[in-house]
């Protein structure tokens, strides 16, 4: 569909007031799922990313990796085990996950930035002890008795230390965070990447958390898109979570918002990340898309 340039001056005349609004704010994104292994939404991210930037705001990029990730483990002969959602994480499995996400993907993400003109800087929770981690031990139900499992090199975020991100923010680059955390003695850890995005979210006191997923986000009814939930407030979460609206890898994406709410973040969004452009969508527009979660 081509546009007339009078619907074209109308939709840049939409996006000012977003554009005034967010001048010089911080909006943390959760990169990952169908967006990451699709060229064309690969494309729209990136672009999106240097949109925002180059009209004055502060993307910020945090991006997962779990296919490539199990794919790189199988073609090295590797089973993956899965605990709860959590990847089992054995030293060897921990290198091949840190070389994936920080050595291939991270730097892929990097150099399309600057690909389509922009300007940015790959990290991990190691640089700068960005990412303070400690070990995440999985709770099980077992023969009715509660259990303890080791997931390995599995973490959970202690402490966030931005300085980094803001000395790369200020000088002009966009940060591209690997979600590996670092130890006590210095070991990696594989963390969820919504948890490193809420809890960075948090520490860079965002006005935006946008988490990007293949859905369209929180569906009344899950088998019909049209029941939508535009606005969700958190006090309704226990109970949609009860009635199995929210379940499954949903709730901890909803737990993340809370989290980041509660941490000082202004407003949290979840979106349908296989929709090209969804972020511009959601930042520039009056409609926006996908479930936004707000306190109350």
């Amino acid at each position: 569909m081509t546009l007339s340039p009078l619907e074209k001056t109308g939709i840049l005349i939409e996006a000012l007031p977003y554009i005034r609004q967010f001048y010089g704010k911080t909006v943390v994104i959760k990169y990952g799922g169908h967006a990451m292994v699709n060229c064309e939404l690969k494309k729209a991210v990136m672009q999106d990313a240097v949109l925002m930037h180059l009209v004055g705001m502060r993307p910020v990029i945090v991006h997962g990796g779990g296919p490539e990730i199990t794919s790189m483990l199988g073609r090295l002969g590797k089973q993956s085990q899965f605990i709860q959602g959590q990847r089992v994480t054995d030293a060897e499995t921990m290198e091949i996950v840190e070389m994936v996400l920080v050595g291939k993907i991270n730097k892929e993400i990097v150099a399309n930035i600057h690909r389509y003109g922009g300007k940015a800087i790959g990290l991990c929770g190691k640089d700068g002890h960005l990412i303070e981690a400690r070990k995440q031990v999985a709770h099980i139900q077992k023969d009715g008795e509660e259990m303890d499992l080791d997931l390995g090199y599995v973490g959970q975020v202690e402490r966030v230390n931005p300085g980094i991100i803001e000395t790369v923010i200020a000088e002009g680059y966009i940060p591209v965070v690997a979600p590996i955390g670092v130890g006590p003695e210095g070991e990696s850890y594989n963390i969820n990447a919504d948890l490193v995005a809420g809890e960075l979210a948090v520490a860079l006191q965002a006005d935006k958390l946008v988490l990007l997923t293949d859905v369209e986000g929180i569906l009344a009814d899950r088998n019909d898109p049209a029941s939508l939930i535009s606005s969700l407030e958190v006090g309704r979460v226990p109970e949609l979570i009860q009635q199995g609206v929210i379940a499954g890898g949903m709730i901890p994406k909803v737990n993340c918002c809370i989290r980041a709410l509660d941490g000082g973040v202004k407003k949290t969004h979840i979106i349908d990340g296989r929709i090209p452009h969804s972020i511009l969508l959601e930042v520039f527009t009056d409609t926006g898309v996908g479930t936004m979660v707000v306190p109350g």
